[in-house]
């Protein structure tokens, strides 16, 4: 018999075996000092694209006061327990109610945190009777829920509407059978190329096939729609949106999220939603610093306008540079290369030592082999001149990149 930590020494998966070299630097690196575009990395200055800090609100002094004084009143340990049992406070359901009535739906269900949400809420919605139909390319949270469906599930190419039209018409022949029904899930916003799902094209085949729609949209709420109401609500179908899963870790830059949808339905969700009944409540100064991110969220829109600005000068200006940025039309910003994993990190290297910008870096097998792919996000927090750097500094290392500068047979080890 075999010791199950064996084969894990042996082998670390994909990017895990390059960990000796790239941990602490590459992976898992420690950005320092106030969060903002300007932070510190092993002792230097940096210019940051690497926090999904959309709106800049993670130290807007008035959220940090809301902060300090809501950690102050009532600390971290109100309320105790899981909200079915004893964690229940008038502010979690204000929150609720006030995220219902920005979103347009009939109820919401505050959860702990996003990823684990996202994956609960899909567990719950479907039965082994139901078929589930999702987009090729979404985040990994609801890969993650699509297996623990015990049910038929089927995949369509990204964003291929006649890819999704063959998945509908296989799904629809299951449930004649099983006597299900079936959900289509995508996101609003995809977070490595940045382009949004094609929810109004979706929301047409709905009467044809007769199916839900699950709709993640981290990237999209905040930053699209009118005041910061999604992706949904910016093509016009939010009202074709069944089950709207939002997180409060990008526009409102803390923990937290949410699920909203018909009455019925979030009700359903309140009561069997495991990784809810069996976790504890959000600490009070989370729900409490939530509240007031929504107000500004909805009542200062030039908050998200300076993000738009930024953003737009930032991809405009790397197209022009003749940087490939691909088919985004969100905020986030993904640059494209072609390069090794050794060339990927060569180009890291040479942006973070000599450039001073920090970006994040996606390699195989989040992207195809040969790709290199920079992840910048913008802020509302970034100035013109951030942007001005940072494109001059990426023309700089295309350049080096397509002359070969960066090659080399290992991964540069820090």
């Amino acid at each position: 018999m075999n010791d199950i930590f064996d084969k894990l020494r042996k082998d670390l998966g994909h990017i895990g075996r390059h960990a000796k070299d790239s941990h602490g630097y590459f992976s898992f690196p420690k950005l320092e000092g106030e969060i903002g575009p300007h932070m510190s990395f092993r002792g230097k200055p940096v210019l940051v694209w690497s926090l999904n800090n959309y709106l800049g609100l993670a130290n807007h002094p008035d959220i940090r006061a809301i902060d300090a004084q809501a950690a102050k009143d009532w600390g971290m340990a109100y309320p105790m327990g899981a909200r079915m049992m004893s964690g229940q406070t008038k502010y979690h359901e204000q929150l609720e109610n006030e995220l219902s009535a920005f979103m347009g739906k009939e109820d919401t269900f505050l959860l702990n945190y996003g990823y684990q949400g996202c994956m609960s809420a899909i567990e719950a919605l479907l039965s082994r009777h139901d078929v589930l139909v999702y987009d090729s390319e979404c985040h990994a949270c609801m890969i993650d829920g699509a297996r623990l469906h015990m049910g038929k599930r089927f995949v369509f190419q990204h964003n291929d509407m006649a890819s999704l039209d063959k998945q509908l018409e296989n799904a629809r022949k299951v449930v004649a059978q099983t006597g299900g029904g079936i959900m289509v899930m995508t996101e609003g916003v995809f977070g490595m190329a940045g382009d949004q799902g094609k929810l109004k094209e979706i929301v047409e085949r709905k009467a044809k096939y007769n199916f839900r729609l699950f709709v993640d949209d981290a990237h999209g709420f905040g930053m699209l729609g009118r005041d910061g109401r999604g992706t949904a609500d910016a093509q016009g179908v939010q009202d074709g949106v069944d089950v709207y899963f939002g997180t409060f870790a990008k526009a409102m830059a803390t923990i937290g999220a949410f699920v909203s949808g018909p009455e019925d339905v979030i009700m359903f969700l309140r009561y069997n939603m495991r990784s809810q009944t069996f976790a504890k409540s959000l600490p009070m100064p989370v729900v409490i610093g939530a509240l007031k991110r929504l107000e500004m969220i909805r009542t200062q829109p030039e908050l998200s306008q300076r993000l738009w600005t930024i953003t737009k000068a930032l991809q405009s200006g790397l197209r022009e540079a003749g940087l490939d940025i691909g088919v985004t039309n969100s905020c986030v910003t993904p640059v494209m290369m072609h390069g090794s994993i050794p060339e990927a990190t060569n180009v890291v290297l040479d942006l973070r030592e000599n450039h001073g910008i920090f970006c994040s870096i996606v390699v195989y097998p989040v992207v195809p082999k040969d790709t290199i792919l920079l992840r910048l996000i913008p802020t509302a927090a970034h100035t013109m001149e951030d942007v001005a750097r940072t494109i001059s500094s990426f023309k700089e290392v295309k350049k080096k990149l397509e002359a070969g500068a960066y090659k080399a047979e290992k991964v540069a080890a820090m």
